[in-house]
């Protein structure tokens, strides 16, 4: 019998202290974190997508900010 497990979908606010923990890892001194809908995050310019969440409805952007 074959069966398949669903993974859960990750929590936005959960991927983005994980994704913000590695940022900090790298000493990055300033830079934003936002979650967006995944239309949003398509029409960011400067901004990078680091991950998705809820199903892949929600994107969540990276920018660092130049000092």
């Amino acid at each position: 019998l074959a069966t398949s497990a669903m993974a859960a979908p990750k929590d936005c606010e959960e991927l983005r202290k994980e994704i913000e923990i590695k940022i900090q890892a790298n000493a990055v001194p300033s830079y934003t974190l936002e979650i967006v809908s995944r239309e949003e995050a398509e029409k960011h310019d400067v901004a990078m997508v680091v991950g998705t969440c809820e199903n892949g409805t929600k994107a969540i952007v990276y920018q660092k900010n130049d000092n």
